[in-house]
C-alpha cells in the first residue's frame, strides 16, 4: 500500500492502493476546511442521515461481509442531536470497507474509497471535489502511462534471445518431416525446461494453481525475472548445441537462475527499469 501524494489547491492529499482499489485521505481533504479540527470534521459528516445512507448503500453493493442490521441501528440514529459516529466505530460496526484507518506520522489518518472521499469532497466544497477529481485523473494517467512504457519494456525483453533459443530446438531436437502438433510439444517442453529452472513450475502446474487468471506465468514475471530469463534462454542455446540432456541442462540453468537473481535483485539499472515500468 504504497502511498502517492497530490496537490488539490495548494493541500497534499495522499493516496493508495488496497486491494486494487483506489483511496484518497479524507484527513487531507478535511484539511481544507479546518486543518485544526478534521477528525471532528469528519465525524460531523458521518452524522447526517444522508452520509450514512450513501455509506452503506455502497457497502451493500461492493462488501459481500457488510453488516446490514448494525447498519440499520446506525441510520435509524443519524441526525438526531445525540448521535455520533466515527470511522473506527463505523468500520468494527459494520464490517465496512469503504473506510479504512491508517497509522503513521506521515501519511495516517482516515481514508475512503474515491467513491466516498469524491462524496466527501462535495460535503466540504463543491470547487474542491472538481480540483481533486481533476488531480486524480491527472495521477491515473500518469500510472496508465507508466504502465504502457512498463509493458513495452516486459515485451521487449521477453524477445530478447528468443529466436537464438528456437532456432537451436529447431536445428537439434526437432527431427525432420515431423508433424507440426509434436513439433509444438517439443517448443512447450523446452519452455517449460526455463519455466522450472526459473520459476520452480511448469506453465500448466502455474494455470492449475491460478484457474481464474488470465494470461501465463511469463505475462506475471517481474523485470529482474524476465532479465533472467532472457538469459537462460542463450543459455540453454548453447547446452542444447552441446548436446546436453535436458535433466543436465535443467540443472545447470536452474544453477544459474539462482545466481543471476541475486545478482540482478541489486543492479541499478534493473532497478530502475523496474521503477519506470
Amino acid at each position: 500500500m504504497k502511498n502517492k501524494t497530490i496537490i488539490v489547491k495548494g493541500l497534499e492529499v495522499v493516496t493508495f492502493k488496497k486491494n486494487e482499489k483506489d483511496f484518497i485521505s479524507l484527513t487531507d481533504i478535511a484539511r481544507y476546511k479546518d486543518k485544526e479540527r478534521t477528525n471532528y470534521i469528519i465525524q460531523n459528516w458521518m452524522r447526517n442521515r444522508d452520509t450514512i445512507e450513501f455509506l452503506g448503500l455502497w457497502e451493500k453493493l461492493n462488501n459481500p461481509q457488510f453488516k446490514s442490521i448494525e447498519f440499520d441501528a446506525f441510520k435509524s440514529q443519524a441526525g438526531l442531536n445525540s448521535f455520533s459516529l466515527t470511522p473506527q466505530r463505523w468500520v468494527e460496526s459494520t464490517k465496512a470497507m469503504g473506510l479504512v484507518s491508517k497509522a503513521g506520522r506521515y501519511g495516517g489518518g482516515t481514508f475512503a474509497h474515491k467513491d466516498i472521499a469524491f462524496e466527501f469532497a462535495t460535503w466540504i466544497s463543491p470547487e474542491f471535489k472538481l480540483f481533486l477529481i481533476k488531480e486524480f485523473q491527472r495521477l491515473k494517467d500518469e500510472e496508465n502511462e507508466r504502465l504502457i512504457l512498463g509493458w513495452d519494456a516486459k515485451r521487449l525483453l521477453t524477445k530478447i534471445n528468443y529466436h537464438i533459443h528456437t532456432d537451436a530446438i529447431k536445428e537439434n531436437l526437432i527431427p525432420p518431416f515431423i508433424s507440426k502438433q509434436k513439433e509444438t510439444i517439443i517448443y512447450a517442453n523446452e519452455a517449460d525446461v526455463l519455466n522450472v529452472a526459473l520459476f520452480g513450475m511448469t506453465a500448466k502446474e502455474w494455470r492449475d494453481k491460478n484457474p481464474k487468471t488470465e494470461g501465463n506465468i511469463r505475462d506475471y514475471a517481474d523485470v529482474t525475472q524476465l532479465v533472467c530469463l532472457a538469459n537462460l534462454e542463450s543459455l540453454n542455446a548453447e547446452y542444447i548445441r552441446a548436446g546436453l540432456s535436458q535433466n543436465e541442462r535443467l540443472r545447470k540453468l536452474n544453477a544459474s537462475a539462482i545466481t543471476q537473481m541475486k545478482s540482478l535483485l541489486n543492479n541499478p539499472s534493473v532497478k530502475r527499469l523496474e521503477r519506470e515500468g
